[in-house]
């Protein structure tokens, strides 16, 4: 039998938008949350017991229980379904770490793509609620030897993860890992922070190279090395995204929510929304209304 937590956090709705956790553990007790919230780390869910539904972008995920499941966070994820009594850990690794540690692209990929990747392998289940248990009291001690150890377990963890998508033949064949210059891991990760800030507004690649002091052929040079897609699909990415969620969520009309989402034109994003999710955005809004 599970003995209680002492100590569960909820998720606080008053924390400023896109404010960073930084590298975390705690337990945690869901509860409503009146709105998505968002930030710029790979958060890693253990659910020890109950049930737990989050909206990941418009796409919903029951997160398993037993199942280490791993999403980035930049995409806006709201708990909208939760079993009373649900009790689960909550790990948090900053998204420049990630990137450092140079892991395989069968996680990358899905997970730079806003997707949930969860462990196959339901015999990891035990030892993943240790490791989660460990990581809650080496933080707790606020040490900086037990930061380190921390954040190297949970790279090494992801490291298994991927390698376990790799197995169930999930992906493809990785690439090897990209070789980047002094710092330019750092410049990735603000080009992906900006765009997950800005991708409502009228951005292009010239403003993304200079938030990041990158000429703008540098900034698609680096950024296509390291996740193999260019910076012009990856903002549409995140455009398509917030529109799915708008039109699986609101009623606002077509045309609003292809403004709204960031695209300039309704054409354009017609264009866009075809070629990303094989269908029109109404037939979408068909398919998933009230969430589904």
């Amino acid at each position: 039998m599970l003995a209680p937590f002492q100590f569960m956090a909820q998720f606080d709705t008053d924390r400023p938008d896109f404010s960073s956790y930084g590298l975390s553990c705690v337990r945690w007790n869901p509860s409503p949350m009146r709105r998505p919230d968002h930030h710029n780390e790979i958060q890693l869910n253990m659910l020890r017991r109950g049930r737990v539904t989050y909206l990941l972008g418009a796409k919903k995920i029951c997160v398993q229980l037993g199942h280490l499941t791993a999403f980035w966070a930049a995409i806006p994820h709201q708990i909208i379904d939760y079993e009373r009594d649900t009790e689960y850990f909550v790990a948090t690794l900053p998204l420049a770490w990630f990137l450092q540690s140079q892991q395989p692209d069968s996680l990358v990929q899905p997970l730079m793509r806003g997707e949930a990747v969860a462990e196959p392998q339901e015999q990891r289940a035990e030892i993943d609620a240790a490791l989660f248990k460990q990581w809650e009291t080496d933080l707790s001690a606020a040490t900086p030897a037990a930061r380190e150890i921390v954040a190297q377990e949970m790279e090494i963890r992801l490291r298994r993860l991927g390698v376990a998508m790799e197995s169930g033949g999930a992906h493809q064949k990785p690439r090897k890992p990209a070789k980047l210059q002094p710092g330019g891991l750092n410049k990735v990760e603000k080009m992906m922070c900006y765009i997950a800030q800005n991708y409502l507004d009228p951005i292009t690649v010239i403003d993304i190279g200079e938030a990041v002091d990158l000429h703008p052929n540098s900034a698609v040079r680096i950024f296509r090395k390291t996740f193999g897609t260019t910076l012009i699909e990856h903002l549409t990415h995140h455009r398509i995204f917030h529109a799915k969620r708008l039109l699986a969520t609101t009623d606002q009309k077509i045309v609003d929510v292809a403004f709204s989402s960031g695209f300039g034109s309704i054409s354009r994003f017609n264009e866009a929304f075809l070629r990303a999710c094989g269908c029109s955005p109404r037939a979408y809004r068909k398919q998933h209304e009230g969430g589904g």
